[in-house]
């Protein structure tokens, strides 16, 4: 029975990857042949699609995590009918979901870290990260600024910013505190989403190259792919007790 269970999963995990590899490759032949709503109508199914592969292939899963792919992928399933909303709507409801989703990703991060510890071990840490995340928000509103006027777009781009750098930050932390392959995977996933969101900046207020949309898509689908593989992985009680000086 187990084995009939464990051969019926597995077909259905390679007819979902399937699919997904098959909308990803049509989405890449659209965008580069200029065909940008058919595009982006594509890109809108490949997240959720990813989320559906996960609900159905792992069985325990995080609440906070399952949080994050729900929020992700109704943000990305609004395209569908973001002709139907005002341009203020589909903005303001299309972000404020991808920063929902970002948190409760940084909540499912940092509920099993040790800010004690942290604080006790990770000092310089913490000081050249905050320096850092600083600096590289007052460029991305740099770059924004032009394009969007002081209203509440410029206070939620900002806000979206600081969650995507703060997700970044606890888990490069999280890898420091826990030294282990699913806190490694995790890090190399948010590396990834920082890397999309950056270059959809360059897309967006910038130049509208259909690379750089191509781009930010293909990372985020990376770092689906790295938080899919550690959602498989327990957490290992391995800490990582080093001390600066």
């Amino acid at each position: 029975m187990q084995s009939n269970n464990f051969m019926s999963l597995m077909n259905k995990f390679k007819i979902l990857v399937g699919l997904l590899l098959l909308i990803y490759v049509l989405f890449a032949i659209f965008e580069f042949r200029g065909n940008d709503l058919i595009a982006f109508y594509l890109r809108s199914l490949i997240f959720p699609f990813f989320a559906l592969m996960y609900f159905v292939t792992v069985r325990e899963r995080s609440i906070f995590f399952n949080l994050f792919l729900i929020f992700y992928s109704i943000s990305e399933l609004l395209a569908l009918i973001s002709d139907k909303l005002s341009s203020d709507v589909d903005y303001f409801l299309g972000n404020s979901l991808y920063i929902f989703a970002y948190l409760m990703l940084l909540i499912n991060i940092c509920k099993s870290i040790s800010l004690i510890h942290l604080l006790k071990n990770f000092k310089m840490h913490l000081v050249v990260l905050t320096a850092l995340n600083v600096y590289i928000v007052y460029v991305l509103q740099h770059i924004i600024d032009p394009h969007v006027e002081l209203n509440y777009e410029y206070f939620v781009e900002m806000f979206y910013n600081i969650i995507v750098l703060l997700l970044l930050s606890s888990s490069l932390l999280n890898y420091f505190y826990r030294d282990n392959k699913k806190s490694l995977y995790l890090f190399v996933g948010s590396l990834c989403i920082v890397f999309s969101e950056v270059i959809s900046v360059a897309y967006l207020y910038v130049t509208k190259q259909n690379l750089l949309n191509f781009l930010a898509v293909s990372l985020s689908l990376l770092a689906f792919y790295f938080f899919y593989q550690q959602s498989k992985l327990k957490d290992e009680e391995r800490i990582n007790h080093m001390m600066i000086n």
